[in-house]
């Protein structure tokens, strides 16, 4: 058996409550979700406060906290990245907090910082993306994806179960409805240009 399948059916497992399953599931994944951890914090400068393996394992707690409705692998990485993105704006926003910045700017590349006095923009772009998955829950995904897993469109794809045309279509889209969203700071004008 495959170790998506053998995922699939210990979070199966898991659902119809088998509590021991969830134990058999994290050692087949940990490897990915320490990737999309790293992935998550590469960017951030020396001296964050924030390491992967801290990441995974709060996200973990805080999954575990949670109904275990998770369809399969593909599912429960997902959800993960999304946990491991609510850990890190939730972090971001404890720093805001300390250093009572204000005026964040959003810059539109990947190199997105998760802590420090550029916390902000984090934030910003985590209330942006909940603004969009109001209105298309599948874009919002893909720039989360992006923006927060560091995932290509290939990975995307795979974990959502759409083409890589279309994620790179929705992705275009996504990324001009976030411009606009944004166009309203002058700052916004200043660091897309």
């Amino acid at each position: 058996m495959s170790s998506e399948a053998s995922v699939t059916v210990l979070l199966q497992a898991w659902r119809n409550g088998d509590r021991g399953a969830i134990d058999q599931v994290v050692p087949l994944v940990y490897a990915e979700l320490r990737r999309m951890a790293a992935a998550y914090l590469r960017r951030e400068p020396d001296g964050h406060t924030l390491q992967p393996t801290a990441l995974v394992h709060e996200a973990y707690l805080r999954m575990m906290g949670s109904e275990p409705n998770f369809e399969n692998r593909a599912h429960f990485l997902g959800v993960a990245a999304r946990v491991m993105r609510h850990v890190l704006v939730d972090h971001a926003r404890g720093r805001l907090a300390e250093k009572r910045s204000g005026g964040a700017r959003v810059p539109l590349h990947d190199d997105l910082p998760f802590t420090g006095p550029r916390a902000a923009m984090l934030v910003s772009l985590d209330e942006a993306l909940i603004d969009l998955e109001r209105q298309d829950p599948e874009k919002a995904r893909i720039l989360e994806l992006k923006f927060f897993a560091g995932m290509t469109a290939e990975d995307s794809a795979v974990w959502l179960g759409i083409s890589v045309h279309k994620v790179n279509r929705q992705m275009r889209l996504a990324q001009a409805w976030l411009r606009r969203h944004l166009h309203d700071s002058s700052e916004w004008e200043e660091s897309s240009g």
